[in-house]
């Protein structure tokens, strides 16, 4: 696939960007270098291989180091809602927007 300036012309009226000539060129050109690599990766037979989930997948068990699930911090509420308008039953009452 390959673009003509007139392609960009329309897609930069359909973007509202006003380029100027060396603007039009240098954007035809790094668009049609952007789709000669789409059409190097669509070359590529992909037909034996199987979708990953997760790119981890392919290196099999991998333990993560993800740290446990633990509160660490102590529960704050009273200290944090000291400066509120208005409060009932722990939380905050905020205007009525929607009538």
């Amino acid at each position: 696939m390959s673009l003509s300036l007139a392609d960009i012309d329309r897609l930069a009226h359909l973007a509202r960007l006003g380029l100027g000539s060396d603007e039009r060129n240098r954007l035809c050109t790094q668009l049609n270098d952007f789709f000669g690599i789409v059409e190097k990766m669509r070359a590529v037979d992909t037909s034996d291989i199987i979708p990953l989930a997760h790119p981890v997948e392919i290196m099999g068990d991998v333990a993560l180091r993800l740290r446990d699930d633990i509160a660490s911090e102590p529960n704050q509420r009273e200290a944090n809602q000291r400066n509120a308008p208005a409060l009932e039953s722990g939380l905050f009452l905020v205007p009525r927007v929607i009538e």
